[in-house]
């Protein structure tokens, strides 16, 4: 069964919603996200452990560590190039940002492709279910600029200078 729950925020942030289901991480997503009437009802029977691990994670992340675990998740409805984008966002440190063009430059190396779309990447980051513990808010546009984020631009900012990112 898919329950979700509210993990309250430092007051910069809105509330993040965590969906979880047989004990696994799903969805996490900021309230008021263009996304959020993904997330399923409410339920009574949540996880302990799985509500436990994810709130660890956060609480640390929010206290200013770089966690160097994550609790269990699973990514649904993911294709094989949205698992791949989701690998490269892992591999971004904690402070850092990349371009989509520069995961695109990536991925496209694994595959022994000369090139690779930036915007198909871009689908991929926008796309992803699993926000901050996945960092798809280290991902920026060419230049430096921020483009939109699904939990919305104001917390794009404020999660990139909550990991000291010079904008």
């Amino acid at each position: 069964m898919k329950c979700k729950w509210r993990y309250r925020t430092p007051k910069e942030f809105d509330d993040l919603l965590v969906c979880e289901e047989d004990g696994v991480l799903t969805e996490l997503r900021f309230e008021g996200s263009r996304t959020e009437g993904n997330h399923s009802d409410v339920c009574a029977m949540k996880s302990a452990e799985t509500r436990s691990r994810v709130s660890r994670w956060l609480d640390g992340y929010f206290a200013g560590a770089a966690p160097d675990w994550l609790p269990p998740m699973r990514l649904d409805g993911a294709t094989p190039f949205r698992r791949m984008v989701s690998e490269e966002m892992l591999h971004l440190p904690f402070g850092t940002v990349a371009t989509y063009g520069d995961i695109a430059k990536r991925i496209a190396a694994k595959l022994g492709k000369s090139r690779m779309s930036a915007q198909a990447v871009g689908g991929a980051v926008g796309w992803n279910p699993i926000c901050i513990l996945i960092p798809c808010h280290r991902v920026i546009g060419a230049g430096g600029k921020l483009t939109g984020y699904g939990g919305g631009l104001k917390n794009k900012i404020a999660l990139l200078k909550h990991e000291g990112v010079e904008l």
